[in-house]
């Protein structure tokens, strides 16, 4: 009986090109409304990168109307700072610079004024995952974490897209949410909006990260200067900490599967 050896076994997958160093990493891509809202998932964000797979940033607007935490006055300036702080949170996190769409921030549902702009973002979108051609993307669900029309919008443009079957767009999606322990630690007095947080129950993906990856992504969050005070990025760090316990929900979106009565559909989650 000939033995095979586990060198056989690794030397028979890299004539395969199975693990070869000339095949190219995975990519992953993050699709936010706004510079800040990929705190979420920064550790995962960090701990993929560390993996070696190319994540990729990409925000829709270009935060002017925002600045919960700074003097900067709203419009040009602001949106300077912030697409710094785009940069310097990437840097954090350890993956690629931001890609910044710059598209104008709390507007994006601004149908009567410009019914231009949701076309305009769908073709931006579409453009670059075609360029990048992930293997994965997350983005908000359509509660759009916060609840934010703009937050919402991109998450149904990129739901869209996947849908459509655009070019580049894999169906590989998953949805970000904020759980209550980080709305209370955003902002003690006031808690989450009703009926916003989903089901623990749709939340089937749960993504591991290291102790390093939870640093890079308070590393991340400081950036955001203009955002979030030093206290309040420590106490959101602290309450995620305990809260993810070094695990990371998502929410999967599934395709529709065959059948023939919508009462006994096979993809409704188990209660």
């Amino acid at each position: 009986m000939r033995t095979v050896t586990l060198a056989a076994i690794a030397a028979s997958a890299l004539s395969a090109g199975l693990g070869s160093p000339q095949s190219p990493p995975r990519i992953l891509a993050a699709i936010f409304a706004h510079a800040d809202d990929e705190v979420t998932v920064g550790p995962i964000l960090a701990r993929y990168a560390r993996d070696g797979v190319k994540v990729y940033l990409i925000t829709a607007t270009d935060g002017a109307q925002g600045g919960a935490n700074t003097s900067v006055p709203r419009g040009p300036e602001l949106a300077r700072v912030r697409d710094a702080e785009a940069r310097c949170a990437t840097e954090a996190l350890g993956i690629q610079p931001p890609i910044l769409l710059g598209f104008p921030d709390g507007a994006l549902g601004n149908y009567v004024t410009n019914p231009a702009v949701l076309y305009s973002l769908t073709q931006r979108l579409s453009e670059e995952l075609q360029r990048l051609h992930p293997d994965a993307l997350i983005t908000w669900g359509p509660d759009g974490g916060t609840g934010h029309p703009d937050h919402r919008l991109v998450s149904n443009i990129v739901t869209q897209l996947v849908r459509a079957g655009a070019p580049g767009v894999p169906e590989r999606l998953f949805y970000a949410s904020i759980p209550m322990e980080g709305f209370r630690a955003l902002n003690p007095a006031r808690g989450a909006p009703p009926l916003l947080i989903p089901q623990a129950k749709f939340f089937t993906v749960r993504v591991s990260f290291a102790a390093a990856d939870a640093e890079a992504a308070r590393r991340s969050m400081m950036c955001h200067r203009t955002q979030y005070s030093e206290d309040v990025v420590e106490r959101v760090a602290a309450a995620m900490k305990q809260t993810w316990n070094g695990v990371l929900p998502l929410a999967p979106w599934f395709s529709t599967t065959a059948g023939t009565d919508v009462f006994a559909s096979s993809q409704a989650p188990s209660k």
